[in-house]
């Protein structure tokens, strides 16, 4: 067998894991098993892996990837899983006032009657001894602390005393991590309590890495296990060690990953529905939109997914009050412990009668079970509704016994005095309306256009949500090949991510240059080859944020997954689609590398009406057929890399807004061989000249680079 990568995510119910071709990045094996809690979620993790490799032949040396994605992290702070964490607070001086207060964070509570506990305490940095610092350990032991975090003011600037501190205690035994290791920005109180969050999951996350660790090598697989992250990459677990924080919510990251890679979205919203609940995320220009990330009520500098999550889900239970349905979860089949009625096998709901019913003691008893005339109880759910009206498809992962789904839906419908499919579409109804309210918050959020988006549905249950929700909305909408594999698959096809941010006001090139060099420095210590590594750099001067993301492959060629080209009709095809044009009004532009430029006239009515305008639209698509660009008004210009100066220049200042107090450059981005820069967080133009020099130092005279730039 040729190279491969593995994938395996671990679940509350399942552990599942893929094995994919690594050059065709075609699924190659899939396999799912009870996740091992008893024994351990690594015994699950190498019985999943020797399994697969036995039935397919893969030899150790066969396997070039292996990533790990996990809930571990979320789960833990949703039971309240942690260990308590000692701050030792430091600052100087006029400083010293606020931060005492700002490093003593509040116990943080995670679930009912469960807390983060943290105790602090408060030293003076200027005439901090070592026997100081021993004493203030000792202090933060005494008061039940487990791990320590190191917190000084500005200690971002200047970390040696946070460091100082954690040398301490390491030496002692304990855990420890600093302030400036999860953050780099200003805002000491939540740069401190985002590292007592990190320190809490510490224990608990290395002790289950240094099993998985183990686990893998017992396999003899020779490449390193890498952590799925909150943001859609992975890390080195060595990092992971470090940073646990950043694998929280590293679940419902892998699934919005496996769909931005394997299905080649441009703009959509992606469900990943299981049993129990549904998470809804956003991909805008090919890319995952990303928030911080609050814990407790409490925000973080975590930077995560921005998912929202309802309970919602194939599983959803019916809740029947006054001979009507009012409401479709949030309790689940499984929570009840009851089997869906759409499963049961044909004959088997033979029958039935509707009896309500209290899933847990603090539920309204109003949750409709059939119960069969052999006293069997089946749960009607969201899924059977879905089957009975036809949104799930045959050979579908949720296509369910289309007469045991009748039987019981029908003795519902007589139990509220209607037929079954008037009963079903009161259930289909209600959800929808739910899950709609949720994603016209994201459409006006994030500013998507509801003609060009495309709902995508993964996981067990993606089409009982999201078929029914597309005909609701008038919108477009697929299911993800493999989806109820799409996380583990996005496990396995996950690019290493990094990110820093620092407080820096009107940063300069130097500045610039240092955030780019660390950033890279970073990503290859987390496990990417340095020649595949991209660096986008963005500055929010509102909040006087210089962030530096770098993404990067562990391969020396970095690949795109499925990356058959597409041909120039096909690539026209997707553009016409981004541009909202008829095939033949959309206009080859030009072309640099793997990008392709069309552009359209589009009219628009202006005045009640009465006067057409047109406007003019740019798409940029790339060759495998992903759209990363659409826009209205935007200029572009092809140039060579030595024409820099005589070519772009004017052109970016042809398109800049000159007032009395300033000058405002266009928002940028610009395309090359196989790299896209986003430049349109740069505030001058001699900033993001910088950065274009900086970029492209590496390319030939003749190379030729796209700009596009609006304002």
């Amino acid at each position: 067998m040729g190279k491969v990568r593995i994938g395996i995510d671990v679940g509350g119910t399942f552990t599942d894991a893929v094995v994919i071709d690594n050059n065709s990045f075609e699924v190659i094996a899939k396999k799912k098993i009870p996740t091992t809690h008893r024994e351990g979620v690594a015994h699950g993790v190498v019985q999943i892996i020797s399994e697969l490799m036995k039935e397919h032949g893969i030899l150790p040396q066969d396997v070039t990837f292996i990533a790990h994605g996990t809930t571990q992290a979320t789960n833990a702070l949703l039971e309240g899983d942690v260990a308590s964490v000692g701050v030792v607070g430091m600052a100087t001086g006029m400083d010293a006032y606020g931060a005492r207060n700002d490093t003593a964070i509040e116990n943080i509570e995670l679930a009912p009657g469960k807390y983060l506990k943290s105790a602090a305490t408060f030293l003076d940095s200027r005439q901090m001894t070592d026997e100081d610092i021993e004493s203030a350990i000792t202090g933060l032991l005494g008061r039940g602390a487990q791990v320590i975090v190191a917190s000084e003011a500005f200690g971002v600037d200047d970390p040696a005393n946070e460091l100082r501190v954690m040398q301490k205690a390491r030496d002692r035994g304990l855990y420890s991590t600093g302030g400036h290791e999860i953050s780099q920005l200003y805002g000491l109180k939540m740069r401190t309590r985002t590292a007592v969050v990190n320190a809490s999951l510490i224990p608990k996350m290395v002790e289950t890495a240094d099993m998985t660790e183990q686990a893998v090598k017992d396999t003899k697989i020779e490449s390193d296990l890498m952590i799925m992250r909150c943001d859609g990459g992975v890390m080195s677990i060595d990092e992971m060690r470090g940073r646990p924080i950043l694998t929280m919510l590293s679940g419902l990251a892998a699934g919005v990953a496996g769909a931005l890679m394997y299905e080649k979205i441009s703009d959509g919203i992606f469900f990943e529905a299981g049993g129990t609940s549904v998470d809804i995320s956003v991909i805008k220009n090919g890319r995952v939109m990303i928030k911080y990330a609050q814990v407790g009520g409490h925000k973080t500098y975590l930077q995560s997914l921005d998912v929202r999550t309802l309970g919602v889900a194939g599983g959803s239970m019916i809740r029947v009050r006054d001979g009507k349905i009012v409401d479709v979860g949030p309790r689940s089949a499984h929570i009840a412990g009851l089997e869906y009625e759409c499963f049961a096998s044909e004959g088997a709901v033979a029958g039935p009668k509707i009896r309500l019913v209290s899933p847990r003691s603090e539920d309204p008893c109003e949750y409709a079970v059939a119960v069969a005339q052999d006293g069997a109880e089946y749960s009607l759910t969201l899924a059977g509704a879905a089957n009975l009206l036809g949104y799930v498809p045959e050979g579908d992962y949720a296509r369910g016994v289309q007469a045991s789904a009748r039987a019981a839906w029908q003795a519902l419908g007589e139990h509220m005095g209607t037929g079954a499919e008037q009963a079903a579409r009161q259930a289909i109804d209600l959800a929808t309306d739910k899950l709609a309210a949720v994603v016209e918050d994201l459409i006006d959020e994030y500013e998507l256009d509801r003609g060009y988006i495309t709902l995508v549905g993964g996981g067990g249950s993606g089409s009982v949500v999201v078929n029914a929700l597309a005909e609701k909305m008038g919108v477009k909408c697929r299911i993800a090949k493999n989806a109820p594999y799409i996380s583990t698959i996005g496990v396995a096809l996950a690019m290493v991510r990094e990110q820093l941010e620092r407080t820096v006001q009107s940063p300069t090139d130097a500045d610039i240059k240092k955030i780019r060099a660390d950033v890279i420095e970073q990503i290859v210590r987390s496990g990417a080859k340095e020649e595949t590594v991209d660096v986008a750099i963005e500055i929010d001067a509102q909040k006087n944020i210089l962030r530096a993301i770098a993404t990067g492959a562990t391969e020396l060629r970095q690949k795109d997954p499925g990356a058959g080209t597409a041909s120039k009709e096909q690539l026209k095809q997707v553009a016409a689609e981004a541009l909202g044009v008829e095939h033949d009004q959309a206009q080859f532009a030009c072309s640099a590398g793997r990008w392709s430029v069309f552009h359209a006239k589009v009219p628009r009515k202006a005045l009640f009406g009465f006067i057409k305008r047109s406007t003019q639209r740019l798409a940029v698509v790339d060759r495998e057929g992903v759209v990363h660009l659409r826009r209205e008004n935007v200029r572009y210009l092809k140039f060579r890399k030595k024409d820099r100066e005589r070519s772009f220049n004017p052109f970016l200042d042809e398109n800049t807004t000159y007032s009395d107090a300033n000058a405002t450059i266009p928002k940028v981005f610009i395309f090359y061989k196989e790299k896209m820069l986003d430049l349109t967080g740069i505030q001058t133009a001699d900033q993001l000249y910088s950065i274009l020099d900086l970029e492209t130092e590496l390319l030939q005279p003749e190379e030729e680079i796209i700009a596009a730039m609006y304002k």
